[in-house]
């Protein structure tokens, strides 16, 4: 599906890795800052602004741009919309909240070694055997994440672990169904730059959260202040900006620069920045796993985009 990359390509398309990732990793720090709203009301925030913002910014344009977005291609946002972004963020919820932060952390901790697995199928991707010391070094991150996380949850008692379990196997399924479908359909439709594609993405996941939102109104049954909407809209337009619109934008110009079998790599660095804010926040130093975890990360990505430097090279 992907031509192969240049040097200049793999450059350009990490630093748009590391940003989004760095961009995405504040997502974790929003239900620190909301904590009396649900799940789904954050969902809701988040896209309804998303949407609406998307809108805004593609308003100019819509004349020009209507004409190239056909049903097919509205069709195709839509279930992108859905499996990356509400089903996604609802799933992940569910899980955390049922299952705990462990098993959770486990399962998605897959996420770049499913996506890389994908990919190795594509046409002119490399074979799986140089990409598997690569894989070896994710998931022994993902383990240390994992490990990190059982030590320091061991006391917490899980509502509904086996609920939790299909909800964290569902999270993960859907989430790897967006990032293999999007890379593939913005191969397909080259005349969208990245830009384009978000914003387009936003009006679809925008109009599937104005859906949900009077279902999240009705299911929450406490009570908010002034003040605490105030802040609940603060941050969920804090989130639409960076994570969504300037995130999203960096994830989809980095698509349309590496192969599929490296964007799986990059998904690395969402949990590592992410990781890195928590201990701001908690104002501590990480552990020993921690580190350890830390370090398989950027090795794994280093060892992948080496493999893929020698093809880059020779091309």
């Amino acid at each position: 599906m992907h031509h192969p990359a240049t040097q200049h390509n793999l450059g350009k398309g990490i630093a748009c890795g590391v940003g989004a990732g760095a961009l995405w990793g504040l997502v974790f720090l929003a239900p620190e800052l909301i904590r009396n709203f649900s799940a789904l009301e954050m969902a809701c925030g988040r896209y309804v602004l998303y949407g609406l913002f998307a809108a805004v910014m593609v308003a100019p344009r819509w004349q020009v741009l209507s004409h190239t977005v056909s049903l097919r291609t509205w069709w195709t946002l839509s279930w992108l919309s859905f499996a990356g972004n509400t089903a996604y963020y609802v799933l992940l919820s569910s899980a955390v909240k049922n299952g705990g932060i462990t098993s959770t952390t486990l399962v998605i901790g897959f996420l770049p070694v499913l996506v890389t697995l994908v990919g190795s199928r594509d046409k002119d991707a490399l074979p799986l055997r140089q990409l598997l010391p690569s894989i070896l070094l994710c998931l022994t991150g993902a383990a240390c994440i994992g490990w990190q996380a059982m030590h320091a949850h061991a006391h917490s008692v899980a509502r509904a672990p086996f609920v939790g379990l299909l909800c964290a196997v569902a999270a993960l399924g859907s989430w790897t169904l967006y990032a293999v479908g999007n890379s593939r359909a913005l191969v397909r439709q080259r005349h969208f730059s990245a830009h384009d594609w978000n914003l387009l993405t936003g009006l679809a996941t925008g109009a599937q959260n104005v859906v949900l939102l009077p279902l999240a109104l009705l299911l929450d049954s406490t009570a908010h202040g002034l003040e605490q909407w105030r802040n609940f809209a603060l941050v969920s337009a804090g989130v639409a900006l960076l994570a969504s619109i300037a995130g999203n934008a960096l994830w989809n110009r980095m698509n349309q620069l590496l192969p599929l079998t490296l964007v799986g790599q990059m998904i690395l660095f969402e949990t590592l920045f992410s990781l890195c804010y928590g201990f701001i926040w908690e104002q501590r130093l990480p552990s020993g796993m921690e580190t350890l975890a830390f370090g398989c990360v950027v090795l794994s990505v280093l060892l992948c985009v080496r493999a893929h430097r020698k093809p880059a090279a020779a091309a």
